[in-house]
């Protein structure tokens, strides 16, 4: 057995739905039998990727803990159109813990090794349109702009916020909980913030495309780095994976994105590490 001391892994937007995607997560493995591994959402769109995915993570990594991003929430064509919005989230949610990873459901593990101890707080808090472009001071301004421009995010037409009337109010309500939730935190450990979508607009002032920020996350987390001690904040969905720092705080974006962003970089490492810090 390795004696190598244990690693707090991080990966997301692995899209295993791509055949190239899926090779690299199939040939995935642990440092160590004692490591860990966040996954920080779009695992894939489609029910049975996801669970392939998981199922093979969870039983190579001593602990996978996972959040959904926006493409796991997506109702698309050929999957069972009843599982919409929270009733697809929820779902989600009782088939990862048949597979014994945890999600934003469950109570918060403690990293204790390298780095640690650290609470580590998978979130699952959508966007509320608050990232807009300028000249919009709304979302129809900043929505009107996208469709002008032709740069309209899919979960348009595919991410359903059943029972709620609009994302926005499935926003509201995911930050409200989770409030509640962090302030039951274990006191005096510092955190590792796991969200899809960034927590600061910072990140999302490299797209290529400015218009999609409104759909990269809220106004209303700008403090939470802060405000909930963090020591690291993960996060995914912009497929820039890259470390940037704010208020002394490391911000690791740990996407892979799709083979056809990747390929040109050569085959990508899929994991990032947390802990140990290599920044």
């Amino acid at each position: 057995m390795s004696s190598a001391a244990p690693v707090l892994f991080a990966a997301s937007d692995l899209h295993v739905g791509h055949r190239e995607n899926r090779a690299l997560v199939e040939a995935v493995r642990p440092s160590s039998p004692g490591d860990w591994l966040i996954v920080a959402g779009d695992v894939g769109e489609k029910i049975a990727d996801i669970e392939w995915a998981l199922r093979t993570l969870a039983g190579r990594f001593a602990k996978v803990i996972w959040t959904p991003g926006n493409h796991e929430l997506w109702t698309a064509p050929g999957e069972d159109q009843e599982l919409r919005g929270e009733k697809r989230y929820r779902y989600l949610v009782e088939m990862c813990r048949t597979l014994g990873v945890l999600t934003p459901e469950d109570p918060y593990a403690v990293w204790e090794g390298p780095g640690g101890p650290v609470t580590i707080a998978p979130l699952f808090l959508l966007y509320d349109y608050t990232f807009r472009p300028d000249g919009a001071s709304t979302k129809e301004e900043g929505l009107a702009i996208a469709y002008e421009t032709g740069v309209v995010c899919t979960d348009e037409m595919l991410l359903h916020p059943d029972p709620y009337p609009d994302r926005e109010s499935w926003c509201a309500a995911r930050i409200a909980e989770t409030e509640r939730r962090l302030a039951q935190r274990p006191q005096g450990l510092p955190t590792v913030l796991v969200n899809h979508f960034p927590l600061i607009r910072e990140p999302t002032r490299v797209l290529r495309y400015p218009q999609f920020a409104q759909w990269c996350g809220t106004e209303r987390t700008d403090d939470w780095h802060v405000r909930y001690e963090a020591s690291v904040v993960v996060y995914g969905h912009l497929h820039i994976p890259r470390t940037i720092w704010r208020d002394g705080v490391r911000f690791e974006e740990v996407s892979l994105g799709y083979p056809r962003e990747w390929r040109h970089r050569g085959t990508p490492p899929v994991l990032r590490k947390v802990f140990p810090d290599v920044s």
